[in-house]
């Protein structure tokens, strides 16, 4: 199985996104606002012309009805002809002033631009350095964590062992039985542990873009039937009922089982978290083309609508006050969830319960 590095886009790259669209935003707005500025003088300059004019044209009026009664013929053409030269020289004038104002403004356009591409080049310059120093703090960050992780969870597997050892060999005295009890802590704790420092090594690898995922064309029913069979005890220990709906003829899709099936029990654990005595947990897969879709819902309180963009972010606690687990569970999903290509997405309000939805692309039309 060929496994593939992929993930939803790190977030500089949305960095780089917001940037070039801020750039674009501010390019348009300054080029609206030049514009503006310029129709403004235009306008302020063709009235002052038009009212020029205007003032022109009265005194000509004005002399010519006092000229007209006394003025010969010939002298009367000579006057039309200076007239119609001096016009032509006005004109000219106002063409040749266009014509400097138009290439005064080109010229401070062209300034302005290559100090904007100074600027942004500098500005540039600066983030290249930063994220080349932040590349390498990542590099040695992940090959830290890399190498931590490995030896704890070596000396966790060899916790667990020994923990399994001393079950075994414990009596069926009150001493053994208690030994047996320590045992069994012992080997939930390095469970727990050893899932911790995989959330950690998840969280890593999304930050940098290229958490693991080996997608293959896979019926879903094997995976819900998983999900049940771990989830169901604990659901009913907690006086939940669990119901599953499985809609379709086929639930062919495409995806990691194991990575899947990490989502699954995120979601489903903290429905069961979150759901009080007597509640139900709805486990729910059905078709919606070309997609197939998972939803996980619950009575349990519910989670603001104003919260529900962000729940999916690092970190993020339904209760400040509620510290269960770091907060990662969901943001891990959503980058196993977009590497597959597919879309994870909440819906809930307050005193309403709680349903969390992903997608997974479907079987291809030829291949179902």
């Amino acid at each position: 199985m060929a496994t593939q590095d992929t993930g939803p886009k790190p977030p500089r790259a949305h960095t780089d996104e917001g940037l070039r669209t801020e750039r674009a935003k501010s390019d348009q707005e300054y080029a609206q606002r030049q514009s503006s500025i310029e129709k403004g003088s235009d306008a302020a300059i063709d009235k002052a012309r038009g009212q020029a004019d205007e003032a022109l044209q009265a005194a000509r009026d004005t002399a010519d009805g006092r000229r007209a009664r006394n003025a010969a013929p010939v002298a009367q053409e000579t006057l039309t002809q200076e007239r119609a030269t001096e016009d032509a020289a006005l004109q000219g004038e106002r063409d040749t002033a266009d014509a400097e104002l138009q290439d005064e403004r080109e010229e401070r356009m062209l300034a302005l631009a290559a100090l904007l591409h100074l600027e942004r080049a500098e500005t540039d310059l600066r983030l290249s350095g930063e994220r080349a120093q932040a590349d390498e703090a990542l590099a040695t960050r992940d090959n830290f964590m890399g190498m931590v992780s490995h030896d704890l969870r070596t000396l966790l597997g060899g916790i667990a062992l020994q923990a399994a050892l001393l079950k075994r060999g414990s009596g069926e005295d009150e001493a053994g039985r208690r030994a047996t009890q320590a045992a069994d802590k012992i080997q939930r704790f390095t469970a727990r542990m050893n899932r911790l420092i995989g959330d950690l090594v998840d969280v890593a690898s999304i930050e940098a873009g290229h958490i693991r995922v080996a997608p293959a064309l896979q019926d879903a029913t094997a995976l819900v039937k998983d999900s049940v069979e771990a989830f169901q005890p604990l659901a009913s220990a907690q006086g939940l009922t669990f119901d599953v709906e499985l809609r379709g003829n086929t639930l062919m899709a495409k995806f990691d089982h194991e990575r899947i099936l990490q989502v699954l029990a995120n979601l489903l654990s903290n429905a069961i978290k979150f759901t009080p005595a007597g509640g139900r947990i709805l486990l729910r897969v059905e078709p919606v083309d070309p997609d197939v879709r998972f939803s996980v819902a619950d009575t349990g309180p519910g989670i603001p609508s104003h919260q529900l963009e962000v729940v999916f972010n690092r970190f993020w606690q339904a209760r400040s006050e509620d510290r269960r687990g770091l907060g990662l569970g969901l943001y891990i999903s959503r980058g196993i969830v977009e590497a597959h290509g597919g879309r994870i997405w909440a819906e809930s309000g307050s005193d309403q319960g709680s349903t969390f939805l992903f997608t997974l692309p479907g079987a291809p039309a030829s291949a179902t």
